[in-house]
Order: structure tokens, then C-alpha cells, then sequence
């Protein structure tokens, strides 16, 4: 009786794996990253669309952009879109991680800078080096980040996400008018008829683990009594 009971909780508790344990596994570690020189390969990338949910066109038009203003500006800015990392770990810290790993020192840090967009995560952050704020603030480059890209990743618009800040910071270190943040319509509580993306994720979660412990509250019963029955 008690091998077929430890049997059943093995068995929720697998599923249970399955189901909740299986974001960690496929979360993006900074190890996971290769180096740039391996990712380049000889080549200069302005755009590493890991997550691969970027098109041709606004690779090719963020290219552009970006190559601009490293040539007139020597400011070398890449975006790397990745789909999600380890569940509670800061975007900027993952960003900070990429950015010591690809450009180990000072020197080599200075006039980089490195814009992380995690898609399933829902979240974005910037690295920079030290020259970088001589052409474009960080109040505009933290604004960017977190208002021009981060509203529309919220939205599963990474397309949008990476022209509009790409647009943003090229316009100010060009010295043209700052286009701002967008300007985002207040949502009513009262007039809302859907569930927003993280609220349909907890209520997801939620049954999930409620199916599962009742799993685990009535399979050991069931088995017992079907025993008792038995003998």
C-alpha cells in the first residue's frame, strides 16, 4: 500500500515538475551567453535577435541607424533580444553580467552599450560605458529603455520596441529634438473587460496548483481505500 501511495505523489509531484519547473529550465543564464567574438564572428552586429522575434526590415532599419551612430558618433550600441531569464533576477542585473562578459575592462566598456529586451519576461534595462552619456544622457538613455521599448515589449510588439527607441536615442545624440516618451492612455479599472498577460499567468499558475494538491489529497486516499477494499 505505502509503494503505491509513494508511487502517486511521485507522480503529482512530477507533474507538478512539469508544469512549474519547466520556466527555470529554459531560462537564459549568463552563461548561456557565448562571447561576441563568437556571435560576431568577425562580423560587427547591431542587432542579436536571440529570441527571434524581430523581422528583416526592422533589423536591416535598426542596422542602419545604429552603424550611423557609430560611425559619426563613435558610440556602439547593440540590442540583444533574448526570450526570457532566470525567474527574480533583475533585468539589469542579467545586462550588467552580458555587458562585464562581453567587454571584460574599462577600456573596452567605454563607448559601448548594451540594451537587453527579454520577451517573455516582459522587461528591458540598459548597460553603458563611460563615454556614452557625453553623447546621449542617461536620463534619455534610462527613459528610452524603460518608457519608448519597455511599453510596447509589454505588448508583444518587439518590432515597434526597437525602432522606437532606436529612433529615440539616434534624434537626441544627433542633437534633434528629443521625441520624449510615448504617451500612454490611462487604463480604467472599471471599464477593463479582459485580463491583463501576468494577471492571466498567476490565475494559470494558481489552478495549476490547486489541481495538484488536490491530486495529492485524493490519489492516496482513493489507493488506500481500494486496498482496504481488496483485502
Amino acid at each position: 500500500m505505502f509503494f503505491c501511495v509513494r508511487c502517486c505523489l511521485t507522480a503529482v509531484l512530477v507533474i507538478y515538475c512539469l508544469f512549474l519547473g519547466c520556466d527555470s529550465a529554459l531560462a537564459l543564464t549568463v552563461d548561456d551567453v557565448p562571447l561576441l567574438s563568437e556571435l560576431e564572428n568577425g562580423r560587427v552586429l547591431r542587432v542579436l535577435d536571440d529570441a527571434e522575434v524581430l523581422s528583416s526590415a526592422t533589423e536591416t532599419t535598426a542596422t542602419k541607424e545604429l552603424e550611423q551612430l557609430a560611425s559619426d558618433k563613435d558610440i556602439q550600441v547593440r540590442i540583444l533580444t533574448v526570450k526570457r531569464i532566470e525567474f527574480g533576477q533583475p533585468a539589469q542585473e542579467f545586462v550588467d553580467q552580458v555587458f562585464d562578459k562581453w567587454f571584460p575592462t574599462p577600456e573596452a566598456k567605454l563607448n559601448q552599450a548594451l540594451i537587453l529586451v527579454a520577451v517573455e519576461d516582459h522587461r528591458t534595462a540598459i548597460a553603458r560605458g563611460e563615454a556614452v552619456p557625453s553623447v546621449i544622457a542617461d536620463a534619455i538613455l534610462q527613459s528610452t529603455v524603460s518608457t519608448n521599448m519597455l511599453y510596447p515589449v509589454q505588448k508583444a510588439n518587439y518590432n515597434q520596441a526597437v525602432l522606437d527607441g532606436t529612433d529615440r536615442l539616434v534624434a537626441v545624440a544627433y542633437g534633434n529634438p528629443d521625441p520624449g516618451e510615448p504617451v500612454i492612455a490611462q487604463e480604467s479599472a472599471e471599464t477593463r473587460n479582459y485580463a491583463k498577460a501576468e494577471e492571466t499567468d498567476a490565475n494559470s499558475s494558481t489552478l495549476i496548483v490547486i489541481v495538484l494538491l488536490f491530486l495529492a489529497t485524493i490519489i492516496p486516499m482513493v489507493t488506500y481505500y481500494w486496498l482496504q477494499n481488496q483485502s
